[in-house]
């Protein structure tokens, strides 16, 4: 009888997807995809916050431009950011009992927040610059054949030296005089009188300041180009230098310049001729009222581009429910915003609405501008126009001033303050409560979280009083309040909470891939070991069944 041998083999513990046939590997994916789902969903539900986050962005971004433009009609005067109110911006009128035009003669830039006033302005004579010139020379390239040294500059000014040599041709002397001008104030000119003769010119940087020169040492090149004559005085003058000579309603003031900004305070005067005899110009330094207009317009314009978002996010669909494109359809935050938008646009100071601007809403609640009924506000009704925009402090005391405002606080009440015997300001209250407010030197803060946070009062008094405050919230104010707060506030909360979500969900996901994994891995070794297994017990028993093969055979 035959013996039957057989060998054994070790099998390592570290598999290969690789070595598993296509039906194990299948089972595996299989397997490890169901183990996948839960990331799957939170993918999709990190698309849909990035979605919503977008929209939100975008709500922020249409409320900064409503924000902008309502912020400048707003402020009020005595406030910190006093420069950015509309209401400070200032222009000129010009008017002239000439036949000419005013702005031919006369230009006048004003500063922001300049006093309002009307002025007469007659311009007798503008600021000329002094001008001299030499003889004519046949050529700008020849050597002029002088060798010296001469002195150029204004008076009051500072003098330099200019060294000519026998080569020196005309343009090169031009040349080095104009090297210095920044330093003498006087540059110099090479002009073609005809194709054989050219002049050097020379002019005063600056108007009524005259040239001074003098010949230093060698050659007499001022005398031997004939810009000074034998007395050492200019001999051909082409302009004499003058100072400007002008009346402001009736007094007379001189200047050297035809840009005057130290006559009237925060006013510029820009002298482009002068006025004819017996006539004079009427400037009227007034509110900026184009640019009140161009900002209402502005308001109106992000206004109704929010409304359209608001629109777009309230699409349904044909079979009902959302639309697609209504990421924030339903969405509370977006009704809020909505509903304190409209309560602002509809504030009411003394029986005055929008409508005193020529606003109005149409059929679907854009804005509508009617640019008349404006026109005719500005010109006619300004002061109620800035009452139904603005914020308005009175205090019954001139020792209390306000620095910063903030936006709850009663429209009236009844400011009591404390000042020791040293004259500091020790308490402040309302009603008996002096947690209301903290003290800083003559500033009185209101507390975080009480509805005094924002304001800030100056009390430069050296007694103990009672002040009466009354407050006033335009409707430019509280649009602006209501689309910051909600910007800054409530909408980045939702976008805060919404991409500290997706951060989590980015977290599972890592953890649920991660079990993913280490699950494929372990299925891969465990079918490996099953399939070498098989593969062991398939050669065992094709061995077997050879040896019985050979053993019948025999």
């Amino acid at each position: 009888m035959s013996t039957i041998s057989s060998t054994s083999s070790s099998t390592s513990s570290t598999y290969s997807s690789s070595a598993l046939n296509s039906d194990w590997s299948a089972l595996i994916e299989e397997v490890v995809a169901a183990k996948l789902v839960p990331a799957d969903t939170l993918e999709t539900k990190i698309t849909k916050n990035d979605t919503k986050i977008s929209a939100y962005e975008e709500l922020q971004s249409l409320l900064s431009d409503i924000s902008d433009a309502a912020y400048v009609m707003s402020a009020p005067s005595g406030y910190l950011a006093k420069s950015d109110d509309i209401f400070n911006s200032r222009t000129s009128y010009l008017s002239t009992t000439g036949s000419y035009d005013a702005g031919d003669v006369l230009g006048v830039a004003v500063d922001s927040s300049t006093d309002l006033g009307t002025y007469d302005i007659q311009i007798q004579q503008v600021a000329t610059a002094h001008k001299v010139s030499s003889k004519t020379v046949t050529s700008k390239d020849d050597d002029l054949g002088y060798t010296g040294t001469f002195t150029l500059g204004v008076e009051g000014g500072t003098a330099v030296t200019i060294d000519v040599s026998s080569t020196t041709s005309l343009s090169e002397l031009a040349t080095a005089i104009n090297a210095s001008t920044s330093t003498s104030g006087v540059k110099a000119t090479v002009l073609k009188v005809s194709d054989s003769s050219y002049q050097l010119v020379l002019t005063a940087s600056d108007t009524g300041k005259a040239i001074t020169a003098s010949t230093a040492s060698g050659d007499d090149v001022l005398g031997g180009l004939e810009i000074l004559d034998s007395s050492g005085d200019f001999k051909t003058v082409l302009q004499e230098a003058k100072d400007a000579i002008i009346s402001i309603d009736g007094v007379t003031i001189t200047r050297d310049s035809n840009t005057i900004s130290d006559a009237l305070s925060g006013v510029t005067l820009y002298l482009y001729g002068t006025t004819t005899t017996g006539t004079s110009i009427a400037v009227e330094v007034g509110t900026d009222l184009t640019s009140i207009a161009d900002t209402i317009q502005s308001l109106v314009d992000a206004y109704n581009a929010y409304r359209e978002f608001v629109i777009t996010q309230q699409a349904t669909a044909a079979g009902g429910g959302a639309a697609e494109s209504a990421v924030l359809f339903g969405d509370s935050t977006l009704r809020q915003v909505n509903s304190d938008i409209m309560d602002a646009l509809n504030t009411m100071i003394d029986d005055n609405t929008m409508a005193l601007l020529g606003l109005s809403f149409d059929s679907s609640n854009n804005l509508v501008l009617d640019t008349t009924t404006l026109q005719d506000a500005l010109l006619e009704n300004l002061d109620e126009v800035k009452a139904l925009l603005t914020f308005s402090f009175e205090s019954s005391s001139s020792e209390l001033g306000i620095l910063a405002r903030g936006s709850s606080a009663p429209s009236s009440f009844t400011l009591d303050i404390t000042v020791d015997g040293s004259g500091n300001v020790t308490s402040a209250s309302v009603g008996g409560d002096s947690s209301l407010f903290t003290i800083s030197g003559t500033s009185i803060k209101g507390a975080t979280g009480t509805a005094y946070e924002g304001f800030t009062f100056l009390f430069l008094g050296d007694a103990s009083e009672s002040i009466n405050v009354t407050l006033g919230y335009g409707l430019a104010d509280k649009l602006n309040n209501a689309v910051t707060t909600a910007s800054e506030d409530s909408i980045q909360t939702v976008i805060d909470n919404l991409t500290e979500k997706n951060s989590d969900y980015e977290d599972d996901i890592s953890t649920i891939e991660d079990r993913a994994e280490a699950l494929r891995e372990r299925l891969t070794a465990r079918y490996a070991k099953y399939q070498a297994a098989i593969a062991q017990a398939e050669s065992t028993l094709a061995y077997l069944k050879a040896m019985l093969d050979a053993s019948s055979s025999d």
